[in-house]
């Protein structure tokens, strides 16, 4: 029997001592550093925990910070100082994040688009859509789809936008990427994007860069048999970008393949080759992250954006978080197309999370254009379908330290959909819609 069995939190709660954390922690800073040895991650596990029951004074139990530390220390002392850096930066950069929530910071941050969210606030101002009461208020005057056409006005908007852009660089152009965080909207955005330029004459052959995935067995995997997809060192970027840079000298490079069932890559699988106007089109979560492109010259690309950046204050007098309105929509979306209930999505989302934040919006910047996907009447829509799950949850997870995040974000989703007005007919949503990439009914194929 181990001398630990239990470990402090920082919230104070004291939960079981589980070693497989250490060693998941361990393996996903390797991976970021181009890792991939779970055995090695496995036997430094084995060193801590002899470390913190040599050092850990009887009948005391040791605080995170303490085991922390002695990861750093044995990761050291073994020469492993390159994840023991990647460690020691994430490490940081969560406790930055903590000591930062719920303040408000003198700075702005860098990774908020401000001058686009600007634009969308003084829209939902002048439509009474800033608020969830003025939401609710047009909503019981029968306005419904009203706010359904402004929504989807002021989004093909943005893609109009987007697709003069990319018309007037065609001649230079090579690569056109779509990226944004999960369930942003880029799927139906790219098929509209791509019509709009097929219109004006424009060639294109998509490349779906989840055939770059490693093999499942090489993913982190933490203690409730949850693989991480979401972090950008899931995919053989290296191989990407060798890819990319090769199509766009015009060679012919042979694309892998990924078998999601048996969670392994097939490589040389499709020859790929761009004729001389066609033009690369990428859907892909992390298309900002450098690493992916890094050998293409920025001429050579162009880079679109998208999250939904809605700017309507909630029932807190707080705005509603956009990563909110994404958990809602990949909820329904996996729930009917990748059987993957809603409770599992929740319960994975501390990983999509954690990985946009330090692999997609840090790279907000760098983008060429922004596209906000938001529909200010979706959270009517989603009212009915999931509020009672929410209640579910919020209560389920209440008393379980271990599931801290997913209750954090099941009460907080709870209270905002109790405070809008619900809808239960959707036809007035149109059926090319962003919407119905989540919700269902869309005549687009995906």
């Amino acid at each position: 029997m181990p001398k630990i069995t239990q470990v402090i939190k920082r919230s104070g709660a004291v939960v079981p001592f589980n070693p497989d954390r250490i060693a998941n922690a361990i393996y996903r800073a390797a991976v970021a550093v181009g890792g991939r040895d779970r055995k090695r991650a496995e036997w430094l596990t084995e060193q801590i925990v002899q470390h913190l029951e040599t050092t850990t004074p009887e009948g005391q139990t040791p605080h995170i910070e303490m085991i922390q530390d002695a990861v750093e220390k044995v990761l050291i002392e073994n020469g492993h100082a390159k994840t023991a850096k990647a460690y020691i930066l994430y490490r940081e950069e969560r406790d930055r994040r903590r000591r930062e929530e719920g303040t408000w910071l003198s700075k702005p941050s860098e990774n908020v688009p401000w001058a686009k969210t600007w634009q969308i606030l003084n829209w939902a101002v002048s439509h009474e859509l800033h608020t969830i009461e003025a939401l609710n208020q047009r909503i019981l005057r029968g306005e419904f789809p009203q706010i359904v056409h402004e929504s989807e006005e002021a989004y093909e908007r943005d893609v109009n936008v987007a697709t003069d852009i990319v018309a007037e660089q065609r001649n230079d152009l090579k690569i056109v990427l779509i990226s944004g965080p999960s369930s942003s909207g880029k799927t139906t955005t790219t098929i509209k994007l791509e019509e709009r330029l097929c219109g004006r004459g424009m060639c294109f052959k998509a490349l779906n860069v989840d055939n770059y995935f490693f093999d499942l067995e090489m993913h982190p995997i933490d203690e409730f048999g949850d693989y991480d997809f979401e972090t950008p060192q899931a995919l053989d970027l290296p191989l990407i970008n060798e890819h990319l840079k090769r199509l766009s000298e015009g060679e012919e490079v042979s694309i892998p393949f990924y078998d999601f069932k048996t969670g392994k890559r097939h490589l040389d699988r499709t020859p790929l080759k761009l004729q001389e106007e066609e033009i690369l089109l990428i859907d892909s979560l992390h298309g900002l992250y450098p690493a992916m492109t890094k050998d293409i010259p920025n001429e050579m690309k162009f880079k679109l954006y998208l999250e939904p950046l809605m700017q309507m204050k909630g029932p807190d007098d707080r705005y509603i978080r956009w990563t909110d309105l994404r958990l809602i929509r990949r909820m329904l979306r996996d729930d009917v197309h990748r059987a993957y209930n809603p409770q599992q999505t929740l319960e994975h989302w501390h990983y999509v999370r954690s990985s946009e934040l330090r692999n997609i919006i840090p790279y907000i910047s760098t983008a060429d254009h922004i596209i906000n996907s938001a529909m200010p009447y979706e959270i009517a829509i989603y009212r009915p379908k999931l509020i009672d799950r929410f209640a579910e949850w919020a209560t389920m997870y209440k008393q379980d330290p271990l599931r801290e995040d997913a209750h954090i974000r099941a009460a907080r989703i709870h209270k905002l959909l109790q405070a809008v007005e619900p809808v239960e007919d959707d036809s007035p949503i149109p059926s090319d819609s962003v919407l119905r990439e989540f919700i269902g009914g869309s005549s687009l194929e995906y």
